[in-house]
């Protein structure tokens, strides 16, 4: 079972990465958050991995920091939920947030990550309570309004190439409009203002 990968950044897109270990390029699934924190291609890299193995494939899922790992774990034990749907989880909330979400049974927060149902909420809610509490318990009181999902915002697009002061003004113009939304749907429509 692979449980980290250390080497280069050889291929980098939205949902996962290849990184080039010694001469082989592993397929790496990424959440958007961890998708977006990775350096640009030639960089080094290195992450946490979860090995999925299936009848048919062995896929590896990524991750940049231990809570995100631990989370997802939690996660694919819900039942419903596999690791493409957890993964998607993460795209769509932070670790922490969604622990803190879970631990107020705030099924209205977990209903506006993307693919998350009301019956799906509820089992998170019901089945992850005291898996996720110390992590809850760590997260403390809600931030501000989108302020973790704009700082993120602002990080992808300087990674994806844009000036810092280009990234600071789309993340402004997005300010209002950021709570409750994930990182990927922000990140499309910073890059079509970006284009426009």
């Amino acid at each position: 079972m692979i449980a980290r990968l250390a080497g280069t950044l050889a291929e980098r897109a939205a949902e996962h990465a290849v990184v080039d270990v010694g001469g082989v390029g592993y397929l790496v699934h990424l959440s958007a958050a961890s998708a977006a924190g990775l350096p640009a291609e030639g960089g080094r890299v290195a992450l946490r991995v979860f090995t999925n193995v299936r009848q048919d494939a062995i896929e590896l899922f990524g991750f940049a920091t231990e809570d995100e790992e631990s989370v997802f774990r939690a996660l694919i034990h819900v039942k419903g939920v596999g690791p493409r749907a957890a993964q998607n989880i993460l795209s769509g909330i932070e670790p922490r947030d969604l622990a803190r979400a879970v631990a107020q049974a705030d099924v209205a927060r977990l209903t506006k990550v993307p693919g998350v149902g009301k019956k799906t909420a509820e089992r998170l809610v019901v089945e992850l309570k005291e898996k996720l509490a110390v992590l809850a318990r760590a997260a403390g009181p809600a931030p501000r309004a989108g302020g973790d999902v704009l700082d993120q915002l602002s990080q992808a697009l300087v990674n994806l190439g844009y000036k810092p002061a280009q990234a600071e003004q789309v993340v402004d113009a997005l300010r209002g409009e950021a709570e409750g939304r994930p990182l990927d749907d922000l990140l499309r429509e910073g890059l079509k203002r970006l284009r426009a």
